[in-house]
């Protein structure tokens, strides 16, 4: 009986020490003060694009998915903004998208601390399309950059996609 009770304790705390460093989609935060004076940050996990395909193996394309990997990734803005021209009161929302060929469409749900997976689109804040483009460069680590205007960009392998805080 006691082994029953010991295992998932000792299991738990092992767990609670885990180096997310050493994850194979490591943690990653990027935070910028805008010329608007909004603070906008972004703490995410980093997928490798380990030779799959955006859009099928990966991040398929017409389908919800948390836009980075293991726990959801958490958008945060300071003051009220526009994103996109649509209205988003300032606070942290978790990030998803639906990553398409022609249309990325990026989700700001209000359940941000919680597993990336677990999506409820009743907790939509907001949503808005973009259209993607090429990547300059190839990005093996899906990236989230951020600069002062409030241009928010991902690229990961030759994909790149944002949109515009204000």
């Amino acid at each position: 009986m006691r082994k029953a009770i010991l295992i998932p304790v000792i299991v738990f705390f092992i767990s609670c020490g885990e180096d997310k460093m050493k994850r194979p989609s490591p943690p990653a935060t990027v935070n910028v003060k805008t010329n608007s004076g909004n603070e906008i940050g972004i703490d995410y996990s980093q997928p490798g694009v380990k030779n799959r395909e955006i859009g099928k193996e990966i991040a398929p394309y017409g389908q919800v998915w948390r836009t980075g990997a293991n726990e959801a990734t958490v958008f945060e803005i300071t003051r009220d903004a526009k994103i996109e021209g649509h209205e988003l009161p300032a606070g942290r929302y978790s990030l998803y998208s639906v990553p398409g060929k022609d249309q990325w469409i990026f989700i700001f749900n209000k359940m941000w601390d919680q597993w990336g997976t677990e999506y409820d689109q009743k907790e939509d804040a907001l949503r808005v399309s973009v259209t993607p483009g090429k990547s300059p460069r190839f990005v093996e680590r899906m990236t989230f950059s951020i600069d002062q205007s409030g241009k928010v960009v991902l690229q990961w392998g030759n994909v790149e996609s944002g949109f515009h805080v204000q």
